[in-house]
């Protein structure tokens, strides 16, 4: 599973994206409504930033701003950390692990392609290509 390429893991998972002017409301409407707990800002298909569910929590929510009025801009993280869709699983896990984060933006050629997160990991889909491979490892 980590030696697996990340474009082999998002691909099943469709990312959210908003323009910066969105407003902190409307965009937990989309994550609740999509069940993803990130979106990447976007405009012009170039990455601006992104908003977590713990931007919503620590920058609008615990100071106290309207997240009717604060857009996406204002709390979003600019310029996060990136990985390439060739990168694997592993490298990305340890890229969140050290900077503390559970979400990475997934580029190619400066655009967003994609989202990864440590909660992959946890896909049933990957457990069951986890317990195939150790299965056929032991019939070795």
């Amino acid at each position: 599973m980590f030696d697996q390429p990340i474009k082999s893991i998002m691909e099943r998972k469709k990312f959210l994206t908003a323009p910066p002017e969105t407003t902190v409301s409307n965009a937990a409407r989309l994550m609740a409504e999509r069940n993803v707990g990130a979106v990447l800002v976007v405009a012009e298909e170039h990455l601006l930033g992104i908003f977590t569910e713990r931007d919503a929590v620590f920058r609008v929510i615990a100071k106290g701003r309207d997240a009717n009025t604060t857009q996406l801009t204002e709390v979003m993280t600019v310029e996060p950390k990136t990985l390439e869709p060739g990168k694997t699983y592993g490298h990305a896990l340890l890229i969140m692990q050290e900077n503390g984060f559970r979400h990475v933006p997934v580029v190619e050629n400066g655009r967003p392609v994609g989202i990864i997160s440590s909660r992959n990991a946890m896909d049933p889909d990957l457990e069951e290509y986890v317990f195939e491979a150790r299965r056929r490892e032991h019939l070795r």
